[in-house]
């Protein structure tokens, strides 16, 4: 399953980010350092499912379906607080860091308020520059990245010179444990323009450069400009999208999230999330203090910006970011079921250029190990095992023994 982490400084907001998509009951407080343990949670990517365009009723078993709407599970990581210099071990840097080496993409939750200082401190709201939040974590993280590489830099960096041996290949063994491949290497060696033929030759700084563009190719990061349901962090989001492009800045509630998830669930309105609306079923039930945040997220956040944001950071991180796409292992082409008579029971997310093959071995490896040949679900069509699959394919893998 994908690994999504969550990071910010202390306090931003990414435990109510985490139990808005999760609906999970991590604590959250207006101190630093609230989570001090990484919290795990399972929360969904949005997509129309297939069953629309064949015109089946659905019985998913992996996901979920409403109205049209599948909702694929994703894992979330939810780590303590970043502060500056976490890399040399300030606050709880090293333990926040050492918790990402498995995540495959970070949202970086910044507070769009201005209302806490470098530290995570409570100020006076729009005090604080969230711009600076944005170039001090990155640069957090890729001195962690130079911190392991330097440890072996000199060995590393010789032997690919005198024995000849591609560099990438070399800090491929080194970074294993931290999901950096041999590809992410050589596609940041290639954008940081460096000579990786002679890397003893590099300054601090190459190999600080070089380090940067290893983050954005292996952990990508996407903002979400939280608290943005807080009138005075319109002002910031606008100065923020100006200086880093509206592409890569997503306004978002988190807050506003969380309300609406919780209110959901005990069915006193209607919401999935990411719409851009809500209905209310039982406003008998709903408390005053609800009332007052339901018009707030209403007239701030859902009116203004389309939703509360936080499904449309998990989309792009996953969809855009990793560049994924979802298809549809079944057994029966005609039913478009499983050997149970599940009508379309799992989505998979898997990378965009996947074969059939690739998706027998994550159905079961014994698929992928006896696979004789797939079928489209759609057209009858037989399919090779290098097939390329495309978003919204329904397939049967044919293998030896029947499976």
């Amino acid at each position: 399953m994908v690994l999504v982490g969550i990071v910010g400084k202390p306090s931003s907001g990414k435990t109510t980010y985490l139990n808005a998509t999760c609906l999970t009951d991590a604590k959250t407080a207006s101190y630093p350092f609230t989570t001090v343990k990484p919290n795990h949670g399972v929360t969904y990517v949005r997509v129309d499912c297939v069953c629309k365009e064949i015109g089946v009723e659905d019985n998913p078993q992996n996901s979920i379906c409403i109205n049209g709407i599948r909702l694929i599970p994703i894992e979330v990581l939810d780590v303590a607080g970043l502060v500056p210099d976490a890399w040399q071990g300030k606050g709880l840097g090293n333990k926040f860091l050492d918790d990402l080496r498995t995540a495959d993409v970070l949202i970086h939750v910044v507070d769009a308020s201005g209302s806490l200082n470098a530290e995570g401190e409570q100020i006076d709201l729009g005090a604080w520059d969230p711009l600076v939040d944005v170039e001090f974590l990155e640069r957090e993280i890729a001195m962690w990245l130079v911190e392991i590489i330097k440890r072996d830099w000199m060995r590393i960096s010789r032997r690919a010179e005198t024995e000849r041996v591609p560099l990438a290949e070399l800090l491929s063994e080194k970074l294993s444990g931290l999901k950096i491949t041999q590809s992410h290497l050589a596609t940041a060696l290639v954008n940081s323009g460096l000579d990786p033929n002679l890397p003893t030759k590099w300054s601090q700084d190459d190999l600080i450069s070089f380090v940067q563009h290893i983050r954005e190719v292996a952990k990508p990061i996407v903002l979400a400009a939280n608290k943005i349901d807080i009138p005075v962090a319109n002002q910031k989001f606008k100065q923020m999208q100006e200086k880093l492009g509206p592409e890569n800045l997503i306004a978002v509630s988190a807050f506003g999230e969380l309300i609406l998830r919780r209110l959901g669930e005990e069915e006193i309105i209607r919401y999935i999330p990411g719409d851009s609306d809500f209905e209310t079923l039982k406003e008998e039930k709903i408390q005053d203090q609800y009332k007052k945040a339901l018009q707030t997220i209403k007239e701030n956040v859902l009116e203004i910006f389309g939703s509360t944001g936080t499904q449309v950071t998990l989309n792009k991180v996953i969809f855009e970011i990793l560049d994924m796409i979802v298809v549809y292992p079944v057994a029966d082409t005609s039913k478009f079921s499983d050997h149970d008579g599940n009508i379309l029971p799992d989505a998979y997310l898997v990378p965009r250029g996947s074969t059939a093959r690739d998706l027998a071995q994550s159905v079961h490896e014994d698929l992928a190990k006896t696979f004789i040949h797939a079928l489209n679900a759609k057209t009858n069509r037989r399919l090779a095992e290098d097939y390329e699959l495309q978003n919204g394919d329904i397939i049967k893998i044919v293998a030896a023994g029947g499976r």
